[in-house]
């Protein structure tokens, strides 16, 4: 049975089209919750007993870190954050592998999502709650947030699972075979 060699460039594409696809999603749900719901004037649509929609403007980063109070900060938060987009972009275009590759690009789109929507309202829109009575084990956070989140747990978890295996075939430096005991 042979395995097809697929092409770095291929699976680099994917993640490029994973990326925009990412965008756009969220970009057409904040037009859609903006526009369609009229969430900035209606403010809150229950939509099940645990979920919300709820307009909210983040003039920070996660948490609310740090919050862009004026246009010099807006300013430096786009760069500081365009600048981690193209560290993704490009730590995304060296990467071959298919499972490495998807998650940068979720990362990637969520990011560009959210730094278009600082660049042209100010704050980027959150709009999901999820909660459960007075508790919200989360922020209330965009479709980019979420794919952010997706990607970097992803990211977290091959590496902490997927450690290289040492090659069995050299002999180590410790080993008998070698002649040095060191």
């Amino acid at each position: 049975m042979t395995t097809a060699v697929v092409s770095p460039w291929r699976n680099r594409a994917i993640g490029l089209a994973v990326a925009l696809v990412i965008f756009v999603i969220d970009q057409g749900i904040k037009i859609w919750v903006d526009k369609g719901l009229d969430l900035y004037n209606v403010r809150v649509v229950d939509v099940l007993p645990f979920f919300d929609f709820r307009w909210t403007e983040n003039y920070g980063v996660s948490l609310g870190l740090l919050t862009a109070g004026s246009i010099e900060m807006r300013m430096l938060l786009i760069a500081f954050t365009g600048a981690i987009g193209l560290f993704v972009a490009g730590w995304m275009l060296r990467e071959k592998l298919l499972g490495d590759v998807l998650p940068l690009a979720l990362v990637l789109g969520g990011a560009l999502g959210n730094i278009r929507d600082r660049w042209e309202h100010g704050f980027v829109i959150d709009y999901a709650d999820l909660h459960f009575g007075d508790f919200r084990p989360f922020l209330i956070f965009n479709f980019a947030d979420a794919a952010i989140t997706i990607g970097v747990v992803i990211i977290l978890a091959r590496s902490l699972l997927s450690r290289e295996k040492p090659d069995e075939s050299v002999p180590s430096e410790t080993s008998p075979a070698s002649g040095d005991l060191r």
